[in-house]
């Protein structure tokens, strides 16, 4: 007798599970946006704590704050994110005729740099002051500029090499350098004291609500 196989459930198209994890994203970026604009009390003493720790290390050590000042300001700089995205569009369409994808591409790093910009003008929070500064930093503080530019930049990127099928050594290292460069970028301008942790947990948050937006754009809307 003939007994039919029990097919797994069905897994959810790709661009429900974006849409959803974008959902969740949305919340945690307006919650915390709020609790920065409202100065939530408990927040701005975590984000004091923290900050007075770490710039006291970064003072009483040179030499790996000078590593992270090369860091933060060339490997991890925004603008160096761009340029990356830039020759990622240009392999997109020479290697790939993507010009779609390509465009997708560029357009969600000028999205971003759009949003980061407007926040820091609509919230502007001071950033850090202290009275032996071991690096300096312009505009406003929230977000950070460089957490959000590089998630987005990175999760893009990581996102595409997943869509086109990259061999799995080459996946392994990509998502490896993106975690190290969102991270370690992060972590470097806490230690620099030109901002908040809470400047560089909304970035992260935004750059992660912009990734998961684009992805379900280009599910849904590509050629």
């Amino acid at each position: 007798m003939y007994t039919p196989s029990v097919d797994s459930p069905p897994r959810p198209p790709e661009h429900r599970t974006a849409a959803r994890a974008s959902g969740v994203l949305a919340v945690c970026s307006v919650l915390l946006l709020v609790l920065v604009v409202v100065k939530w009390h408990p927040l701005l003493a975590v984000d004091g704590d923290i900050a007075d720790t770490t710039h006291r290390w970064a003072v009483d050590e040179p030499g790996l704050t000078h590593a992270f000042r090369i860091l933060t300001d060339w490997v991890w700089d925004p603008w160096a994110m761009r340029l990356l995205a830039a020759v990622a569009a240009i392999w997109l369409v020479w290697r790939h005729n993507a010009r779609w994808a390509a465009v997708w591409l560029v357009a969600t790093c000028a999205l971003g740099t759009l949003v980061q910009q407007v926040l820091k003008s609509a919230v502007g929070r001071e950033r850090p002051v202290w009275p032996d500064p071991v690096d300096t930093a312009h505009f406003a503080a929230y977000p950070s500029g460089h957490a959000l530019t590089a998630t987005v930049v990175c999760g893009l990127l990581l996102w595409l090499l997943h869509h086109y099928g990259v061999g799995r050594t080459l996946w392994r290292t990509a998502l490896a350098l993106a975690v190290i460069s969102v991270v370690g970028v992060g972590l470097t301008r806490i230690w620099l004291g030109v901002h908040w942790p809470s400047d560089v947990l909304g970035g992260w948050l935004l750059g992660a609500l912009l990734v998961t937006l684009a992805v379900t754009v280009h599910q849904r809307h590509r050629p």
